[in-house]
């Protein structure tokens, strides 16, 4: 468990009558009282280190895509703004110059916020704006932050001018120069804390993000930057920070914790190897991780080498978590070296906002919300997500129509334009919906949360029936006369639903009473059962397109077409285009979950 220090100077106090914070000296022990001899104070000093990660572009306890206040289920509230209040209420109690502020990266992507900034009034314009983001943490005062992948969603210009806007560091000791092979942005932060025993305590923090960008944002980083493993560049750069005089390392790793990759072969270095780092690269006192949008508080990992147990703790996403380090250091042979560090986390919706943030930033807030409640249409009925996991809903059947015609019109001339164009769409959100009557950008885009842009790959017939089963693991296997609870049936193995794609264009069965593997029936196209040796085009994004859940056979297809527009703007375009949503004109239910034949719903 971390030192609790309140208590811990509490009963030191009682006992002795002498604090022992901050270097203070301790009371002479029996023996040296015993030979008249004054007792060596060992000098001490403790600090902490705050750390978000995944802020994703929330500033606000604001969600744009229901243009009202967050909330979930279990109450929880996003947003730099909170964070700042926690930060504040840290720094006042243990001393702002005991304190260090640092993010683990996916920073500038994920609101509409931060896509308006990015796309609509872009920082990179002439003369154009701050980024929401920068403004924040730099008002906040953020030491150092480390890349996370999604910093290159929008291309290295705009990251480029978010780095020149913000008055901190972003760190990526991973993230090379493709022709010097040298880091393209600073490998780590190193800072000194004063102490009040003459010596100042160095910190270094080195950043690593996740070696996934050179997949998921090859359009952007192809021939400009390359992204070795997190293990390799750690065990360059952490001996490097010692011989450098730092007596505490710590990590900011763009990278969860579990050793194990989405991507399967496709990804040449693991996705989340933060444990990895702990256990391998000796020197390192404590990792804050990021990436996989899970809480850990406080988790030991033991490095094989050194025995030397590291601390790592994630704070949960979007701002929801502020973790905290304690440090408590001993001064020895001449050295500041670390007795003791514990890690928790600290929940931002017990804080009110920071009013100097809320103010900062209310009219960059105040445009957004005039922007996603623009009306780009009408819509003949009511359309919801809420059951997209498990049944065939008209609202998912819209986004493979947009994907499906919008590939067909970019094919049409080609050498491929007689194949048929099938379509892959998941349930991203299960609250998503578009209200029958005026429909508004906040809607459309609420359907697509994500910056994916969309390709059309080449696949047979046998490759589908392949991506399917593969699909079909989401299901929990249900035997023949269970009782089925929607609620219990998806997500089999921890899959998320944004890794299960439903097929447009085709028809089949899930047959969820079967195991893995065996579960697809009656695939059918126009009709007729597929022909293994037939052709389709695929129209896919691009996140599973290179490789994303680790879906069979497409990321080694053949590439017909690609674009570098977001699927959500194609969608918000062809709402305008259209004027109507009419889902008479593109849905019908051609997939359904069943056993031994009989519909599950």
């Amino acid at each position: 468990m971390p030192l609790n220090r309140r208590k811990f100077l509490g009963k030191s106090a009682a006992a002795t009558g002498v604090a022992l914070a901050g270097g203070v000296a301790a009371a002479p022990s029996a023996s040296a009282r015993a030979h008249g001899k004054p007792a060596k104070r060992k000098k001490r000093y403790s600090f902490t280190v705050m750390g978000t990660t995944d802020l994703h572009g929330n500033v606000f306890n604001w969600d744009y895509f229901t243009d009202k206040e967050f909330d979930d289920k279990d109450h929880n509230d996003v947003g730099l703004a909170k964070i700042s209040t926690l930060v504040n209420e840290i720094r006042k109690e243990r001393g702002r110059r005991n304190t260090l502020l640092i993010d683990a990266g996916d920073t500038i992507q994920g609101t509409q916020l931060s896509y308006y900034y990015a796309k609509i009034d872009p920082i990179t314009a002439a003369r154009g704006p701050v980024h929401p983001m920068a403004q924040a943490m730099n008002s906040i005062g953020y030491d150092a932050a480390a890349l996370g992948n999604h910093e290159f969603n929008y291309g290295i210009p705009v990251l480029r001018k978010f780095e020149e806007q913000c008055d901190f560091p972003l760190l990526g000791a991973n993230a090379l120069d493709a022709k010097t092979q040298k880091p393209a942005f600073p490998p780590y932060f190193m800072t000194r804390l004063r102490t009040p025993h003459g010596r100042d305590v160095k910190v270094a923090v080195l950043g690593l993000t996740n070696p996934g960008i050179a997949i998921w944002d090859k359009a952007n980083v192809q021939g400009k930057m390359t992204f070795p493993g997190l293990e390799e560049q750690a065990a360059k750069w952490v001996p490097k920070l010692r011989s450098m005089g730092a007596d505490v390392v710590i990590v900011s790793a763009h990278s969860g914790s579990s050793g194990t990759s989405s991507y399967g072969d496709q990804l040449p270095y693991i996705e989340n190897a933060a444990g990895l780092v702990a256990e391998q690269v000796p020197g390192i006192d404590a990792i804050l991780v990021g990436h996989a949008h899970t809480e850990i508080p406080e988790y030991f990992v033991e490095n094989k080498e050194t025995g030397k147990k590291v601390v790592l703790s994630e704070p949960l996403k979007w701002g929801q978590r502020l973790t905290l380090f304690d440090f408590d250091l001993v001064w020895a042979k001449g050295r500041w070296t670390v007795e003791k560090v514990g890690a928790k986390v600290l929940n931002s919706n017990t804080a009110a906002e920071d009013k100097k943030v809320t103010r900062l930033l209310a009219d960059e807030h105040k445009k957004v919300v005039a922007y996603v409640n623009q009306v780009i249409g009408t819509s003949t009925q009511a359309m919801s997500t809420a059951e997209g996991p498990y049944k065939d809903v008209a609202i998912i059947d819209l986004i493979s129509h947009v994907q499906a015609e919008t590939v067909k019109e970019a094919l049409k001339a080609g050498p491929y334009a007689a194949l048929p164009v099938l379509s892959q769409a998941s349930c991203f959100s299960r609250t998503a919906g578009i209200p029958a009557g005026e429909v508004t950008i906040k809607d459309a885009a609420g359907l697509y949360p994500f910056e994916n842009t969309l390709e059309a790959r080449l696949i047979t017939g046998a490759q589908l029936k392949d991506y399917l089963e593969f699909s079909a693991r989401y299901y929990v296997q249900t035997a023949v006369g269970a009782p089925v609870d929607p609620a219990k049936l998806t997500n089999a193995d921890n899959t998320p639903d944004y890794n299960y794609d439903a097929l447009y264009g085709v028809t089949y069965e899930i047959d969820i009473a079967k195991p893995v593997g065996s579960r697809i029936a009656k695939l059918s196209f126009d009709g007729s059962d597929i022909d293994p040796k037939a052709e389709f085009v695929l129209a896919v994004n691009n996140y599973r397109a290179s490789g994303g859940g680790n879906f069979p056979h497409v990321p080694a297809a053949k590439q017909l077409w690609a674009n570098s527009d977001e699927i959500r703007n194609t969608i918000i375009q062809w709402v305008q285009a259209k004027g109507t949503v009419d889902p008479a004109q593109f849905a019908s239910v051609d997939w359904k979950l069943t056993r031994e034949g009989t519909p599950v719903f």
